[in-house]
């Protein structure tokens, strides 16, 4: 469903203030037409039955004298044409009185014409009463057929108040909008104000990196959610402080044993065991850089600069191809992205590592896009379960169990590689290929 309703605050209020208004005008303009209509029969439709009634019956009794001065004139034929539009009102009106002063009547034909100025029976008028007529703006015709005698023929002023209650009602909502619909908005804008700074500051807030405080402004329950937000940003970087501070102490207490093993291990006398031992504590050590690398992501040491993607994948791509890894990387144009280039970096060598590893090789791509750049990292591997590529991104979840040396690792590095993706902006999707294998895609925005 199409969203009717402005965006904004302010205007979803003067909306709903405006509609409130124009159904609440609707309903004073039906209740003032319907007292408009009750007065007018009063002073028009009532007399004006008087007159026809009191004119049959002197017509009956052989009292009615023809004159050309009476309201009511006796006419051998109906002047009214009788496929004008008729007042069903004013018709019942006749009829209901001159049954209440048993007299009959044949057919009962009445219209409402508009009089204008230019009107030829208002020449011999006077201007005053000539200006009244052409005020009220319409006049009433009622023709009462009086079967065997004629008809009686009466005219009538019939004012026309529906146009000047249009014209009230249309400068009275005026007014009300005006009087109403500006502090409205003026109060619309001042709560909106402090809530669209709070919105800017809350999109822009990045844990552990100090920020203004947000003005405390608008009304109290506004004031109130700005200072809220304040002192929880204020929290945020306070344990994210504490945090580092633990990991930089759990860190340091961690690498100094090991390091002490890693120069006893040199007492061992057997090379298989020594070696062995050695590779323990460089994957221990892996291991924990990879915990600290992903606790530590919220607050990179790292400053974004403009790196050549192309230079940074080849680099990556040479560390493998020394140890002897199936990796290739076809050659790409130089692309300059902005963005912190050692950990961009290591996200492109995990999922390297978790090619090599699962796949026995991988072949890496860069594709330039018009609005993104795409990292394409394939292998040759048995691919994942589709229902189990999302999985793979939790952190310390293997699909592989057993933790060997050879498939070994405790989970972090595709978890690791999405997050630094992520805070640089974009995104890695995994996919099975149709030839078999596995495909890794980072795509970063331009």
């Amino acid at each position: 469903m199409p969203r009717r309703l402005p965006g904004s605050l302010p205007g979803q209020i003067a909306v709903l203030v405006a509609i409130a208004l124009f159904v609440a005008q609707a309903i004073n303009f039906t209740m003032l037409l319907r007292e408009r209509q009750q007065v007018r029969f009063a002073e028009i439709i009532a007399p004006s039955v008087t007159r026809v009634v009191d004119a049959a019956e002197r017509l009956t009794s052989g009292r009615f004298q023809r004159d050309r001065r009476t309201r009511v004139q006796l006419e051998p034929r109906n002047p009214i044409d009788p496929s004008a539009r008729h007042r069903s009102d004013v018709e019942t009106a006749i009829r209901q009185g001159l049954s209440d002063a048993g007299l009959s009547a044949g057919a009962i034909i009445t219209r409402i014409d508009d009089v204008s100025p230019d009107d030829p029976r208002l020449k011999n008028l006077s201007a005053a009463r000539k200006q009244r007529i052409v005020r009220r703006g319409g006049e009433l015709h009622i023709a009462v057929e009086m079967p065997g005698r004629g008809w009686l023929v009466l005219h009538a002023p019939w004012p026309r108040t529906e146009r000047g209650l249009i014209f009230q009602l249309l400068l009275q909502t005026l007014i009300l909008y005006i009087v109403v619909l500006v502090p409205v908005l003026w109060a619309g804008h001042r709560i909106a104000r402090p809530l669209n700074g709070l919105a800017q500051a809350a999109r822009h807030f990045r844990p552990g990196e100090p920020a203004e405080p947000v003005e405390e402004a608008g009304p109290s329950d506004v004031r109130a959610v700005i200072a809220a937000f304040n002192a929880l940003s204020l929290r945020v970087n306070a344990m994210i402080d504490e945090k580092d501070k633990m990991l930089g102490a759990i860190g340091h207490d961690l690498r100094t044993p090991l390091a002490a093993l890693r120069v006893r291990i040199e007492s061992v006398e057997d090379d298989e065991d020594r070696a062995k031992m050695a590779d323990t504590i460089d994957e221990m050590n892996r291991t924990l850089d990879d915990i600290l690398s992903l606790a530590r992501l919220g607050r990179p040491s790292e400053p974004a600069t403009d790196v050549d993607m192309a230079a940074l994948i080849d680099a990556v791509v040479d560390d493998f191809q020394d140890l002897g890894a199936n990796v290739a990387f076809e050659e790409a144009a130089r692309l300059t992205m902005h963005l912190r280039p050692s950990l961009m970096r290591r996200a492109v060598r995990n999922l390297i590592e978790n090619a090599v590893k699962y796949g026995g090789g991988a072949q890496v791509r860069l594709v330039p896009e018009a609005r993104a750049v795409r990292i394409e990292v394939a292998d040759r591997g048995p691919g994942i379960a589709p229902d189990q590529i999302a999985l793979v991104f939790d952190p310390f979840t293997r699909l592989e169990t057993s933790r060997n040396r050879e498939t070994g690792g405790i989970g972090l590095g595709l978890a690791l590689a999405r997050a630094i993706v992520r805070e640089a902006g974009g995104e890695i999707t995994l996919a099975n290929r149709d030839r078999g294998g596995l495909t890794a895609t980072i795509t970063l925005p331009r």
